[in-house]
C-alpha cells in the first residue's frame, strides 16, 4: 500500500534531508587516502547525535553499523571496517536519518584520491543517471518512465543497471511501498501522486550488472569484480515537480 504524505510529514522529512545532506557534505572532506570507513561511521553516526536525529539502518534486521560503506566491487550495504581507503578506490557512503520521526535516505559515491578515468565517468554517468530519474518524477508519469530515462542513459555509454536492489517508498518507515526500479519501459508501473515520497538510488556497474553476497549476508559485489556507483536522493512528488529532500546543494 502506497501511503501519501501531508505537507507537515513531508516538511518532517525534509528536515532530516537536510542534516543528511549537510553530513555527506561533511565526509566529503574527510575522503582521502589512509583513512578508514570505520572512522567515517563513527564520524557520521556522532554528526547525528549533535542534531538530535539518529541513523535508522543501525540495527535494522541486524545491521551493525550507522552508515553502509562500499568500496570498489562493492555494490551496497559494505560494511565499515579499518582497512584504510588507498588512492584510486571509489567509496559509496549510504545512510537514513531519523529526526524526530521524519526519515530522509541518500547515498553519496566518493573519489579517494586520483582515480582513473574510466571511474571518474562511471561517477558522472551515475551521478547524472539520478537526475535524469529525478526529472521523470513528476505527477501523472509512471514508475517506468523514471526507471527508463536511467536504464537508456546508462546502457548509452556502456554501463549497467543493477536490478537485485531498487529504490522505494519511505515515510515512517525505510522501506515502504513502491518499488523504484532503475530500468524498465516508459507508460508502465504505478501512477506518480501528489504526496507521494521515494528515494532513487541507481547502482551502476562497470560490467555486468549481476551481483553476489559476501559471508556476512549483507554486501553485495559484483560478480566480475569491475567497479560500481551509487548516488540516491530522497524526494517528494509535488504538483509542481519533484522535491528533493536530501539536497547538498
Amino acid at each position: 500500500m502506497i501511503i501519501l504524505k501531508s505537507e507537515r510529514e513531508i516538511k518532517m522529512m525534509h528536515e532530516a534531508g537536510k542534516i543528511l545532506a549537510n553530513c555527506h557534505k561533511e565526509i566529503a572532506k574527510m575522503i582521502k587516502p589512509g583513512v578508514n570507513t570505520l572512522a567515517i561511521d563513527k564520524f557520521a553516526e556522532e554528526y547525528l547525535a549533535n542534531y538530535g536525529a539518529t541513523a535508522e539502518q543501525k540495527g535494522y534486521q541486524g545491521y551493525p553499523y550507522a552508515t553502509c560503506a562500499s568500496v570498489n566491487d562493492e555494490i551496497c550495504h559494505g560494511f565499515p571496517n579499518l582497512q584504510p581507503l588507498k588512492n584510486g578506490d571509489i567509496v559509496t557512503i549510504d545512510m537514513v536519518v531519523n529526526l524526530h520521526g521524519g526519515l530522509a535516505d541518500s547515498a553519496w559515491t566518493h573519489a579517494v584520491g586520483n582515480i582513473s578515468p574510466e571511474s571518474k565517468h562511471l561517477l558522472k554517468i551515475t551521478k547524472e543517471s539520478l537526475y535524469k530519474g529525478i526529472e521523470m518524477a513528476q505527477v501523472g508519469n509512471r514508475l517506468g518512465d523514471i526507471g527508463h530515462a536511467i536504464q537508456s542513459y546508462v546502457e548509452a555509454e556502456g554501463f549497467s543497471v543493477v536490478r537485485d536492489f531498487t529504490g522505494h517508498g519511505i515515510g515512517k518507515d525505510m522501506h515502504e511501498d513502491p518499488t523504484v526500479l532503475h530500468y524498465g519501459k516508459p507508460g508502465k508501473g504505478v501512477k506518480l501522486r501528489e504526496g507521494m515520497v521515494i528515494t532513487i538510488e541507481p547502482m551502476i556497474n562497470m560490467g555486468t550488472w549481476h551481483c553476489k553476497i559476501d559471508q556476512n549476508g549483507w554486501t553485495a559485489r559484483t560478480v566480475d569484480g569491475k567497479r560500481s556507483a551509487q548516488y540516491e536522493h530522497t524526494l517528494a512528488i509535488l504538483p509542481d515537480g519533484p522535491f528533493i529532500l536530501t539536497e547538498q546543494e
